[in-house]
């Protein structure tokens, strides 16, 4: 069983969990994954790691409250356990120096794409972090990206914190601001990935996302995290979560995220989670 040091929300529907798992803090590095249980008879739900403490032997994730797994999630409480906690698991983020690079994050993924912001600028680089929301009050960790990036920049759809709109207004975003980036590096959902994708397609400029999809095992077997990059059949759990997002086929790729969501949605109804958020 693996210690529950704590869990808590930290915006609207956004939970950390910090579980005490020294042999994942040992060797986790940016862009690793783990696969966590709430329970003995739970679903297997892969994370993306956001931060870690060797010396501590702590793990820190940032999961969405979404069903009927992440909701007994959302109900741990510090002190308690949980049987599963498995992991690194993937591919790491390749860290080198690339110059200036623009690290991207939403949601989840602002949690995630920290590490690598960090592990970024201690490489050298000149660090840029982008964090989007639907509104201010979704925003976390800002602190912790100043820290580490040397500028921290804002956007929300409704406009109540920093640039107003969506990732669409990249390329307007980066001439304002005077950013000319070597590499981006995304970290979100499935729609802001592609959507930033798409716009730095044109400019040239090489983006690397952290792809999301189902995954049951995390080490190859099932094939069900399966996607196309570069016309090539890729297992995201074993050969990713990081790559060109350029060379992904998003059209598949959504169109097979979309494959089990009223399956996804019925046992959140009968469980009986639902009504207690």
């Amino acid at each position: 069983m693996y210690k529950v040091v704590e869990r808590r929300m930290i915006v609207p529907n956004l939970h950390e969990l910090v579980v005490e798992a020294p042999a994942v803090a040992r060797s986790v590095q940016p862009g690793n994954f783990v696969i966590v249980r709430a329970d003995e008879n739970g679903e297997r739900v892969p994370l993306s790691v956001a931060d870690w403490d060797r010396e501590a032997g702590t793990v820190t994730v940032i999961f969405m409250q979404v069903g009927a797994s992440t909701a007994k999630l959302a109900r741990l409480k510090a002190g308690g356990s949980i049987p599963t906690f498995a992991g690194p698991l993937g591919q790491e983020t390749e860290i080198g120096a690339f110059g200036t690079v623009l690290c991207i994050g939403g949601c989840y993924g602002i949690g995630s794409v920290y590490p690598v912001a960090r592990a970024l600028k201690e490489k050298g680089n000149t660090v840029f972090a982008l964090l989007e929301a639907r509104s201010n009050f979704l925003l976390y960790w800002q602190d912790r990206f100043k820290e580490v990036a040397d500028r921290v920049i804002e956007i929300t759809r409704d406009g109540t914190k920093g640039y107003k709109g969506h990732l669409t207004r990249l390329s307007e975003i980066l001439t304002l601001e005077g950013i000319k980036p070597d590499r981006i590096v995304v970290n979100g959902c499935t729609f802001q990935m592609m959507k930033v994708s798409e716009a730095t397609r044109p400019m040239g400029i090489k983006t690397m996302v952290n792809m999301n999809p189902i995954m049951i095992d995390g080490t190859g077997m099932c094939g069900v995290c399966r996607l196309t990059v570069a016309g090539a059949t890729k297992f995201a759990c074993v050969d990713g979560p990081d790559f060109d997002g350029h060379e992904v086929d998003w059209k598949e790729f959504l169109n097979r995220r979309r494959t089990y969501n009223p399956e996804e949605v019925h046992p959140l109804r009968k469980s009986g989670c639902a009504s207690h958020f």
